[in-house]
């Protein structure tokens, strides 16, 4: 393929976050516990690409998808999205981006949703496969039972999620930590 992937890593109040473009839009936004970490995996998700970093050009996109991690109810971001995977996770993430702010939906459900009411299991493979954190909500999965499910991103990142979306739902405050980047 060989297309060139921009990028940009800022500080957010879940950890570090980065951010990358290809010409179409965000392929991804990942979240972690360290620069190096984020960039070897965005290295290796684009091995035939070409992943630059470009935290100028990237500030104001970068900046914008990562106010949506501090406020992920905020609505849409208006950011273009560049979604690559398989028909069947393509329609796993459409239909997570469909659940609102505040609530979750289950395995089961999305699987129902897209009409395979047997691939639960499957539609929790394609949301483990989800390059975009947080613009495509796969922290709103939960078990059947209500209970958390894993998260890419890790399950404390996932709490946090949920627990500033219900309040934000709910009208309690919520002050937002402020987006670093270096």
């Amino acid at each position: 393929m060989n297309e060139t992937i921009r990028f940009a890593v800022g500080e957010t109040s879940l950890g570090t976050g980065l951010v990358a473009c290809s010409d179409a839009g965000i392929a991804c936004l990942a979240l972690g516990d360290g620069r190096a970490a984020l960039v070897a995996e965005l290295r290796q998700r684009f091995a035939d690409s070409q992943p630059i970093e470009d935290g100028a050009g990237m500030a104001a996109i970068a900046a914008q998808a990562l106010r949506f991690v501090e406020a992920p109810w905020d609505g849409d971001t208006g950011l273009s999205l560049d979604l690559r995977g398989t028909g069947f996770q393509l329609q796993v993430w459409r239909a997570l981006r469909a659940i609102p702010a505040g609530r979750t939906a289950s395995y089961a459900d999305i699987a129902r949703s897209i009409g395979r009411p047997a691939a639960a299991r499957a539609v929790a493979r394609a949301c483990g496969a989800n390059p975009v954190a947080v613009l495509v909500p796969c922290h709103r999965i939960v078990r059947q039972d209500g209970s958390r499910s894993g998260y890419r991103w890790g399950v404390e990142r996932k709490r946090r999620l949920l627990e500033r979306e219900a309040a934000a739902v709910a009208g309690r405050a919520y002050c937002r930590p402020s987006i670093g980047f270096p």
